[in-house]
């Protein structure tokens, strides 16, 4: 399962030097993972695990920013979701990587007790 997300780049955003907080990118990410961890549980999500979240270049105010969550994993409870970055201009001249992470998420029944989760399907 899969979510895209696209988030533009505002002032209050970043740092003095006009650059993407990383704090602001990891929830963004976060989000996009979440959502992707929803669809494929059919429930309530959160958060279990962030790693290996490699900021590889600036993301500066006027970007635009493309989050792209995938599921790549399903055990019993959990999933494992790897959410891409890209940046580009508002004009849509340049896409360029600029961020990589993983996130686990927990699925949650109504008693916000982990639940299972359907398996991946062939075409995810």
């Amino acid at each position: 399962m899969r979510a895209v997300l696209l988030e533009s780049v505002f002032p209050t955003d970043t740092n003095p030097q006009g650059n993407l907080f990383g704090g602001q990118l990891v929830a963004w990410m976060d989000k996009a993972a979440g959502i992707a961890a929803m669809r494929q549980a059919r429930t309530p999500v959160v958060t279990a695990l962030i790693e290996n979240i490699e900021f590889h270049v600036p993301v500066h105010v006027g970007d635009l920013v493309e989050l792209d969550a995938q599921v790549i994993k399903v055990g019993r409870t959990s999933m494992v979701v790897e959410v891409t970055v890209r940046k580009e201009s508002p004009f849509g001249m340049d896409n360029e990587l600029c961020t990589f992470g993983r996130f686990t998420m927990v699925a949650l029944d109504k008693d916000h007790k982990p639940t299972p989760v359907p398996p991946l399907a062939s075409h995810d």
